[in-house]
């Protein structure tokens, strides 16, 4: 008699309910008609499923801090986003903007570390070696564009004070605990500071808003993912080392502030990034990511693929699978911002 295998871990667990579970709204069409009717219904889910956002307050923004370069000009900024909470960001432009000039912008989304890899900048504004960004907000205010980098909720500036400070993982838990409390997503708390973020730009006179962009790696890419699915505000995006099955980063490529109750019972990334559509999105994973395998992100990219084909607009996505880990490429970034921000 064949014995009865018995499951004791909470991951092994989720993973079982994973490999049954059948979405309710998995995309599953072939034509635009098919598309439209799922895209309706499922982005209603989406909203629904993300909860209640803060009540809105006034920005009321400062710049704290400048730093001019031979090349570029970069700001830190701080904005308010709800009643308790602000943000700090860094705003970069290049120095050869000229008077009333408005330039295409970039969200520029960290990972699990902060927005000092997006310029390569301490919060007090001294260079700092760290390029887990690859100094993305950086290096495309050198080419013309105007970015943001914001510290996310849990991150940089926004982290808790050393005495109650755990390890970053840990953080991410403990935050999306806190939120519950009072019946937020953590998830969607940040959302909503990418909201506010844009409603910063759209305040500056520098901006030209038809031309905004986001890019992120890692839970740089959860956030890209999710804010450009909220918003159509943003016209053109990059998802960096995120698209992978749900089930399949449950150990590694998961945390607090990148889950969202319920998800797996109506669909998964590929839903979620298919709400961007048709807007122009790239796609990147490397060869050997191991925090989202590339075996498995493939297979999400190709049904993200078959929404794109749906919608017809299979010329609007495009996949970067390129000879690297868990990170950043920036070279085809520059190029696809280039194209569809331009």
């Amino acid at each position: 008699m064949k014995k009865k295998k018995r499951i004791f871990s909470i991951s092994e667990w989720a993973e079982k309910m994973a490999s049954v579970v059948k979405p309710q709204m998995g995309f599953s069409g072939d034509n635009y008609k098919k598309y439209i009717e799922w895209r309706k219904k499922f982005a209603h889910k989406f909203r629904e499923l993300l909860g209640r956002f803060p009540q809105e307050v006034s920005l009321d923004p400062a710049i704290v801090l400048r730093r001019e370069f031979s090349d570029c000009v970069v700001e830190k900024v701080i904005y308010d986003t709800e009643r308790f909470m602000s943000v700090p960001a860094w705003v970069c432009y290049p120095r050869n903007k000229k008077r009333g000039e408005k330039l295409p912008v970039v969200i520029c989304c960290h990972g699990h570390g902060d927005k000092s890899s997006m310029v390569g900048l301490d919060r007090r504004g001294k260079p700092v070696d760290e390029d887990y960004g690859k100094k993305m907000g950086i290096r495309l205010a050198r080419e013309g564009f105007l970015t943001i980098s914001p510290d996310w909720r849990c991150f940089g500036e926004r982290r808790e004070a050393p005495e109650r400070d755990p390890a970053p993982l840990d953080l991410c838990n403990m935050g999306n605990l806190l939120t519950q409390v009072f019946g937020y997503n953590l998830l969607t708390l940040d959302i909503w500071d990418g909201l506010r973020t844009i409603e910063y730009l759209a305040s500056r006179s520098d901006t030209d808003m038809s031309r905004l962009g986001c890019a992120g790696c890692s839970f740089g890419g959860t956030i890209t993912m999710f804010l450009t699915a909220m918003t159509e505000k943003i016209k053109a995006a990059c998802i960096s080392g995120y698209l992978s099955p749900t089930a399949k980063s449950f150990i590694w490529g998961i945390c607090g502030s990148q889950i969202l109750p319920g998800l797996l019972e109506w669909g998964d990334r590929a839903e979620i990034a298919g709400l961007i559509c048709p807007r122009p999105l790239l796609i990147q994973i490397g060869k050997y990511d191991s925090t989202f395998p590339s075996f498995y992100a493939l297979k999400e990219f190709r049904r993200l693929k078959k929404i794109y084909e749906s919608a017809g607009a299979k010329d609007r996505l495009e996949l970067d699978f390129f000879e690297g880990t868990h990170e950043i490429n920036y070279p085809p970034i520059l190029k696809w911002f280039n194209k569809w921000l331009r």
